[in-house]
């Protein structure tokens, strides 16, 4: 009686498909939650015409192996959810779980032997998702729906209670499902699905996911951070702030006093989306020993209105530090110093050294000159023009790439930290397709691609189609701005 109504509940649910193996789980790295089956899974399937249905979806079932001591917990074991396959290649007797799947049947450490049970099942296609935030943060990324809606793009399915894991370039984030319709479980395939997203519980526990503190430009906050770790904030710089930076009129001035005589830190910039800078990625940096000061004014290539972070690292010991962002007006100062110079310039008694282009008395010129020639000499790369004394010379260098100067020991340590933020292929990049954090790689294959500016993620990730808002045609996502002009004559 029992076996019969196990049948006739498996034809319910898989649509006249009766499917179920108990496999022995393994691990594979992957993304989303398909899993991997054996071919004899694939052969069974096809007799029983399930692929002439649509898309597989599996329940993924742990089976819970206990002592009779441990029968009273055997419900809190009982834990399930839902997957798509991927292939037919594992061994006889073995299913391969990629991350989502294993983390979310064995959130704990696993079993020796880990076997789960794997039921075909029909799904009905997803409406509604209510998703929880595990950590604080992931708001804090500018297109976190573009993000969020790419990696469930690798998902066939959702159920209710199981933890999503969103990867954006170093940080990782949880989203717990709490809710879905029509059903617990649920296809999320060739489907538009309406996602809300609710704050993290303040009751949760604490992580180590590093978190955006605001900044208001003009106060400062105080701080410890300890040798080898990070502490970020946030600060906004508005079209109204940008307008007078672009001018000139103003900079962007990034202030870190240490109070700590034996501890020392380094500081990181960056501007959105890239959220938390660090050593091998971000867009500025201040080395400097103690406090430090880092000033950032329209001459500074990426600068422009939008959300950008402060990273601050432990470079020596624990420091207890004040951090501070202002906008530095530099129309006073620049006033004042023009009018020295055209003081300087104006008086008869001054003459302009041809060495160091400073105003000399003109009583002591000559002697200047002859002193100035002997023991002082101009740099000659061009917009620099710092005199320097002879024997300064060889350790004054400028970098080839950005041109900057600086003292020779340190030109190298600038090269690696500095520039590989910009050429390194391992450096994280966001794809303008799909808005998430990937890294750059070499340059695109296709020699098109190479000219539009593409990397070598976003070259392929641009070749998916998708209709196009005015005509509805399928249109490779990298072509759409080129058809938008050529077939419909928008700018």
């Amino acid at each position: 009686m029992e076996a019969t109504q196990q049948v006739e509940e498996g034809l319910l649910a898989g649509r006249g498909v009766v499917f179920s193996r108990v496999l022995e789980a393994v691990p594979y790295e992957g993304a989303g939650d398909k899993i991997k089956l054996p071919p004899s899974c694939f052969t069974e399937l096809s007799d029983q015409g399930a692929f002439d249905k649509g898309p597989l979806h599996f329940r993924v079932s742990l089976i819970h192996q206990s002592s009779p001591s441990d029968l009273k917990n055997a419900e809190q074991n009982n834990r399930t959810t839902h997957a798509g396959v991927l292939e037919f290649t594992a061994d006889d007797s073995v299913v391969g779980l990629p991350p989502h799947i294993w983390s979310n049947l064995f959130p704990a450490d696993s079993p020796m032997v880990p076997m789960v049970e794997v039921s075909y099942v029909w799904l009905p296609k997803g409406t509604y998702a209510e998703l929880q935030l595990v950590e604080a943060g992931f708001s804090d990324i500018p297109n976190h729906k573009a993000v969020l809606e790419t990696s469930l793009r690798q998902h066939a399915t959702l159920s209710e209670g199981d933890v999503l894991t969103v990867n954006h370039g170093v940080p990782t984030y949880h989203l717990r499902v709490l809710e879905l319709k029509p059903s617990s479980s649920v296809s999320v395939l060739e489907t538009d699905i309406e996602v809300d997203e609710i704050g993290a519980d303040p009751t949760a526990e604490s992580t180590n996911q590093p978190v955006l503190q605001p900044l208001v430009l003009g106060k400062s906050d105080s701080g410890v951070v300890a040798e080898g770790s990070y502490v970020y904030y946030k600060f906004q710089v508005d079209d109204d702030i940008w307008g007078k930076i672009s001018s000139g009129e103003a900079e962007i001035d990034v202030k870190i006093e240490s109070e700590t005589q034996d501890g020392d830190t380094d500081l990181y910039v960056s501007r959105h989306p890239l959220l938390f800078p660090t050593q091998h990625q971000h867009g500025w940096s201040s080395h400097d020993i103690g406090s430090k000061a880092l000033v950032l004014s329209s001459r500074d290539l990426g600068l422009g209105p939008g959300t950008y972070s402060i990273g601050i690292y432990g470079f020596k010991g624990t420091t207890k530090y004040k951090v501070s962002v202002s906008i530095r007006d530099k129309s006073k100062s620049e006033i004042g110093q023009q009018a020295i110079s055209s003081t300087l310039s104006a008086d008869a008694d001054t003459v302009e050294s041809q060495n160091c282009k400073h105003y000399i008395p003109s009583r002591s010129i000559a002697l200047h000159e002859a002193y100035c020639r002997r023991h002082n000499i101009i740099c000659q790369y061009t917009g620099c023009g710092v005199v320097l004394r002879r024997d300064e010379v060889k350790n004054h260098v400028h970098c080839e790439e950005c041109g900057l100067a600086f003292q020779k020991e340190i030109i190298e340590k600038h090269k690696k930290v500095q520039h590989q933020s910009l050429d390194c292929p391992l450096r994280l990049v966001t794809c303008r397709f799909c808005g998430d954090m990937v890294q750059a790689g070499t340059s695109a294959a296709d020699v098109r691609d190479r000219l539009r500016g593409l990397t070598q993620h976003e070259s392929v990730c641009g070749s998916r189609t998708a209709p196009c808002d005015s005509c509805g045609r399928s249109v490779m996502l990298k072509e759409m701005d080129i058809h938008q002009v050529a077939v419909h004559q928008k700018n």
